[in-house]
């Protein structure tokens, strides 16, 4: 029986797809009918992902170890995709990596390593992937953004992530406007606090803010990856046609609450 999902004939790249988000989001796309083509900096945990979705008959490839955030890696990712699938329909720039500290101690290599994982690796992917998606007649971009691009975080120094992020945010804007002539939406999803291998010792710890940040969050807990994954899969697909140049706040109502 064909695949009916609501991404059923696309092919979506997704990056990071090694753990957390990107890993629930390569499942989540090929339950919905997507051609996935993942990628991570760790092999083995990006053959692993590929192994869980294709035991649910997912269709799934990837290209690891790689780095996105040269431009060189990033090219490489593309042109194996394309190779492997003959296309493109959607990007999901989900891969990132950050260091944080106090703004006054940090050093400034902490600073150019988040942009890079964090901008760069977007815009990279981003310029890479462009002219196979006007030869595909369009598409959809969804980069990822953070609640942190568009107020400061209470508990966590975090300058250049908050950056970073902001960066992604604004260059979205302007990807969606440099889109349009190609049909190419562009969106931005902002994820709040969310439980992932990266995050688990943070909010783990007994010491730690966890309890207050449950406390100021309407939905009274943290995300999980399926949260975010969930609405990542809704923006890249044709019922989000005309949702373009959004940046959507999955964060439990986190970001409404003054204080």
């Amino acid at each position: 029986m064909a695949n009916m999902g609501r991404l059923a004939g696309k092919t979506a790249f997704i990056s990071g797809t090694g753990v957390g988000i990107g890993r629930a989001a390569a499942e989540i796309f090929a339950a919905e009918g997507a051609l996935v083509f993942g990628c991570d900096i760790d092999a083995d945990a990006a053959a692993e992902t590929v192994e869980i979705v294709e035991k649910t008959d997912g269709v799934m490839r990837s290209l690891a170890p790689v780095d996105l955030s040269t431009e060189e890696g990033a090219r490489a990712w593309i042109d194996a995709g394309i190779a492997a699938f003959g296309g493109i329909d959607i990007l999901y720039n989900n891969a990132s990596a950050l260091r944080n500290g106090p703004f006054e101690t940090m050093p400034a290599e902490d600073w150019y390593f988040t942009i890079r994982n964090e901008l760069d690796i977007s815009y990279f992917c981003t310029r890479a992937a462009w002219p196979h998606l006007i030869a595909r007649g369009g598409g959809a971009v969804l980069n990822v953004a953070s609640v942190a691009a568009v107020r400061g975080a209470p508990f966590i120094p975090m300058v250049p992530h908050g950056a970073a992020k902001g960066g992604v945010l604004a260059m979205s804007m302007h990807l969606c406007a440099a889109g349009a002539p190609h049909r190419i939406r562009v969106n931005t999803i902002a994820p709040g606090m969310t439980r992932t291998s990266a995050t688990a010792p943070f909010l783990d710890d007994p010491e730690g803010p966890k309890a207050r940040l449950e406390a100021r969050i309407p939905a009274g807990r943290v995300g999980q990856p399926e949260d975010i994954a969930r609405v990542a899969a809704f923006l890249c697909c044709d019922e989000a046609a005309f949702v373009n140049g959004a940046n959507l706040m999955v964060d439990g109502g986190d970001s409404a609450m003054a204080g």
